[in-house]
């Protein structure tokens, strides 16, 4: 598996990875990228079917698509990088501090889950978009991915019925299989943890706070005003977040 991907900012910054939300494309961290770019080299993936990615030939799990963003890294001549992820993109997170953690520098887990609830309601998604397409799913995004009254969904909306649905089920089958919970101790890289107090798809009790709970060290921060997709509706908050836990914690393991 290759993963379709971008580079930005300076070449000789440190690298930030930032991993997308099931459904998103790598514009999900358009808010972000004037602040991240500037201090970071900023490489930016789209999952299979995503974005410009092209659908996948056969089906995957999130460790494989850990395992194609340490080749993507590879490939860039990338030792150490840092790692921020929302949702599925969180989840790649997790599995890639387990798979390379001498890699790994920091992490910041956004709207995300050890778990993402039981198999079968993704395999009935995955059903569905693989009958109907990713449109029924567009059509309730919004009361999913934003806080009430949220007037920007479009933008996001569009990304996920530009979607694959091949893609986007094959996504759903890797997400039922995901379950870190048991091995969150193992995970040694500095930790931010980001919810979104209104997020209905991770909520904070049950999700972010067992990650918070469950990886040694890490730290939770709990944003008012924002559901699912917390890095849109509180941009500023969310790149203030990860860009403090990075100063802090590059410096920190630096020595």
């Amino acid at each position: 598996m290759i993963l379709h991907h971008r580079l930005d900012g300076p070449e000789d910054a440190p690298v930030l990875v930032l991993g997308p939300s099931l459904g998103t494309s790598t514009e999900l961290w358009a808010p972000q990228m004037a602040a991240l770019s500037a201090r970071y080299r900023v490489l930016r993936y789209d999952l299979p079917g995503h974005g410009e990615a092209p659908p996948p030939e056969r089906g995957f799990t999130v460790e494989d698509l850990a395992g194609a963003l340490a080749d993507v890294l590879d490939a860039r001549g990338v030792g150490r990088a840092a790692y921020a992820g929302v949702s599925l993109g969180g989840a790649v997170g997790q599995a890639f501090a387990l798979l390379a953690p001498e890699r790994l520098a920091s992490l910041v887990l956004v709207c995300t889950s050890p778990r993402f609830g039981g198999p079968e309601g993704w395999h009935e998604r995955a059903a569905l978009v693989r009958r109907e397409g990713t449109g029924p799913l567009a059509a309730t995004a919004p009361g999913r991915w934003f806080t009430p009254g949220f007037g920007g969904a479009g933008p996001y909306t569009d990304m996920l019925r530009a979607t694959d649905p091949d893609g986007y089920a094959a996504c759903c089958d890797a997400l039922a299989l995901f379950d870190a919970t048991a091995r969150l101790p193992e995970i040694a890289a500095p930790t931010l943890v980001i919810a979104g107090a209104g997020d209905p798809a991770t909520p904070v009790e049950g999700h972010a706070d067992r990650l918070a709970a469950g990886i040694p060290g890490a730290r939770l921060t709990v944003l008012d005003g924002a559901s699912h997709l917390a890095g849109v509706e509180r941009p500023a908050a969310v790149t203030e977040a990860i860009t403090t836990h990075l100063d802090r914690t590059w410096k920190e393991t630096a020595g």
